[in-house]
């Protein structure tokens, strides 16, 4: 069988780049773990891991800056396609983020997206359902204090992956 692929799929802007450079770490019928480099070089964001949550309808991801420093965990909100016979995933963003600071802070993010979107006609009806009710799902685990059992797929894989050493730079920095 040929390698996965998968592909982020965005609504605004209107883009399906392929995560080419995402490694897996791991993957079962519920989840898929990686780790990446971002897409394009950013300020503070370097690199990280994420944890697709394939039925819960979220990825939760942890972001790193270029000391190796945690800046955040970033969850967004999905829904996802698998071709089996192409063996691909294709997520598609859908728009609103919950951020979670390291000292616990929690950020609702990009509302104001969805409602665009939404107005716009950007998104079906049933995409912008779905995201409210995964919203709901994921905040409902976060302020149960749960979300550690979420972070656990990412900090097992983290875990084993300690000898692998991020590089200085990326080809399209250097």
């Amino acid at each position: 069988m040929d390698a996965i692929k998968m592909f982020r799929k965005r609504i605004i802007p209107n883009e399906c780049v392929e995560l080419r450079d995402d490694e897996i770490l791991y993957r079962d019928n519920e989840v898929i773990v990686t780790r990446w480099r971002t897409l394009k070089p950013k300020k503070t964001l370097h690199h990280g891991y994420s944890c697709y949550f394939l039925e819960r309808g979220y990825k939760v991801s942890k972001f790193y800056d270029h000391d190796n420093q945690l800046i955040s965990w970033y969850c967004d909100l999905i829904s996802h396609t698998y071709d089996p016979a192409e063996n691909t995933y294709v997520f598609t963003d859908l728009l609103a983020d919950v951020v979670v600071y390291p000292d616990g802070y929690v950020r609702v993010v990009d509302l104001d997206e969805l409602a665009d979107a939404m107005r716009d006609h950007l998104i079906e009806d049933t995409q912008a359902q779905a995201a409210l009710r995964h919203l709901d799902r994921l905040l409902s685990v976060i302020y149960k204090n749960a979300f550690g059992k979420l972070q656990q797929y990412i900090n097992d894989r983290e875990t084993e992956d300690v000898s692998w050493a991020w590089p200085e730079t990326s080809p399209d920095e250097a």
